[in-house]
């Protein structure tokens, strides 16, 4: 037995296959190196959640699955967008078909290697070699990443990318990631603007909207995305970050285009399932959401990718069927995950809801609104967030007619949209959550106009001279209305006044 290098035998490897024999083969060549830790898995959706809860040094990959939703691509673009997949881990697909466009899109994901069926046991040698040698390599930037010193891991890959040395292209994707994480946009949109006019590369492009897109500049980052899914329609990652950018822009109608289009691309994708089923119900497309929230919860619900809105959004679909059965089934979910975080207030919250549903199906109007008080009450509270507020919203609106307080609830409806109507996004969440009464979507909206003339009032005293008196008139409505927006204007006329005087 050749040993692959001095350290292989404290490897664990992870082998994902669904045929048996494959996986047998994959195992002895593996062990003929010197890996002494090799666990097997048929499962894709399987192997994803032992990845998630323990990190493998080595993970030889089959591409596609028969009957499966997820691919190993897919698998590998959730894990490493999520920062599940340590970069430290050597991460193969391996297939019995290799088109250029496989070959190429395995490289944009940034896989360590693409091994196509049948190959010998010298070529896994001589890939998995040179694989450890660049992790060895970049051995001081995954050093800093596991003690999470992300600025020091940033700043060691960024200074091997401006050097150009060995493996500077996945030091600069790495480099770009992590400053985007520690909140400096700016400097990874310098690496991904200096790649993609060096390279081309895809995730470059995408890279640079992604920057453009966390330092709040949506129309830009919304040109360069529009463009790249018209040069490249088959990249999923783009389609997706066009979604999330409509969103912001409250084009939840487009938003959902690109997300149908970055779903289907990539099927099995647990996120994009979420992000699919989500704006789908918030744009009414019950029978869409029904679909794609269910599929979510069937393959990803013990992950740690999965988010909890996906039950009570389904919860409220199962209420608008008159589906008691289905209904308490989405609760005893929610009442499982509130076992095993006790201390969730959002996971109690959608209890409550979920509870208030309950009573209205079960014909108990009163414990039903007082579940809905309740939730209410909680309007102006520090920790309730424009998610609470719309679930609250969706509640008091299934209240039967005869059983709704009107001038409470138009006190929440108001409430509600002078804290949160902060964007065009967050009002259309919250009108979308009370489309049930019309009337409760037009005072929502009513608030997002209010607060935009607040804004307008306090820009216009900026730009005539009375910058004091605007940020008086700022801090005393966002003091009245806990509205961010209106608090950060201030604090930004602020600045700006601080500066003047310097």
């Amino acid at each position: 037995m050749q040993l692959l290098d001095r350290d292989i035998h404290t490897a664990k490897a992870l082998i994902i296959d669904g045929n048996p024999t494959s996986r047998s083969v994959m195992a002895a060549q593996l062990r003929d190196l010197g890996v002494q830790q090799v666990r097997q898995m048929s499962k894709v959706q399987e192997a994803r959640l032992v990845l998630e809860e323990s990190p493998h040094d080595i993970v030889l990959c089959e591409m596609n699955f028969e009957g499966a939703p997820m691919s190993g691509q897919d698998l590998l673009d959730e894990l490493r967008r999520e920062q599940l997949l340590p970069y430290s881990t050597v991460f193969m697909l391996v297939t019995g078909e290799a088109t250029y466009a496989q070959v190429m899109e395995a490289a944009e994901a940034t896989v360590d290697g693409y091994l196509v069926k049948p190959y010998s046991g010298v070529v896994l040698a001589d890939r998995l070699s040179e694989i450890r040698r660049r992790k060895r390599s970049l051995k001081q930037i995954y050093e800093a990443i596991q003690s999470r010193d992300f600025p020091r891991a940033a700043a060691l890959a960024e200074t091997r990318f401006t050097a150009r040395d060995t493996y500077w292209g996945f030091a600069a994707q790495v480099a770009a990631e992590l400053w985007l994480r520690a909140d400096q946009p700016a400097r990874a949109l310098a690496i991904y603007k200096a790649v993609s006019e060096e390279k081309g590369y895809g995730w470059s492009k995408a890279g640079v909207a992604r920057a453009r897109l966390a330092m709040g500049e949506l129309a830009a980052a919304r040109r360069l995305l529009d463009a790249l899914v018209a040069e490249s329609p088959a990249y999923a990652d783009a389609h997706d970050l066009l979604g999330r950018v409509l969103v912001e822009q409250g084009e939840f109608a487009p938003a959902l285009d690109a997300f149908r289009t970055a779903s289907t691309l990539t099927s099995g994708c647990l996120l994009r399932m979420q992000h699919r089923g989500t704006v789908a119900f918030y744009q009414g497309h019950k029978d869409e959401a029904l679909l794609h929230l269910e599929r979510t919860i069937a393959v990803g619900r013990k992950s740690k990718l999965f988010d909890a809105l996906c039950l009570v959004l389904l919860g409220l679909l199962k209420f608008d069927q008159r589906d008691t059965r289905g209904l308490a089934a989405v609760a005893e979910q929610v009442a499982s995950m509130c076992e095993a975080f006790p201390t969730s207030t959002r996971l109690l919250r959608i209890r409550q809801l979920l509870s208030g549903l309950l009573s209205i199906l079960g014909k108990r109007p009163e414990d039903a609104l007082v579940v809905a008080r309740g939730l209410a009450a909680d309007v102006m509270a520090p920790g309730f967030d424009l998610e609470a507020a719309a679930l609250t919203i969706s509640l008091w609106v299934r209240l039967e007619p005869g059983d709704v307080p009107l001038k409470e609830f138009d006190t929440l409806l108001r409430t509600a949209g002078l804290r949160f109507c902060v964007s065009k996004a967050c009002t259309e969440v919250l009108a979308s959550s009370a489309e049930k009464v019309s009337s409760a979507e037009e005072t929502i909206r009513n608030c997002h106009t209010v607060v935009t003339n607040i804004a307008e009032q306090a820009l216009n005293k900026s730009l005539s001279g009375e910058a004091a008196a605007a940020v008086d008139m700022l801090l005393q409505q966002g003091d009245h209305t806990r509205n961010a927006k209106l608090i950060d204007m201030a604090a930004a006329v602020a600045r700006q006044i601080g500066r003047a005087h310097v």
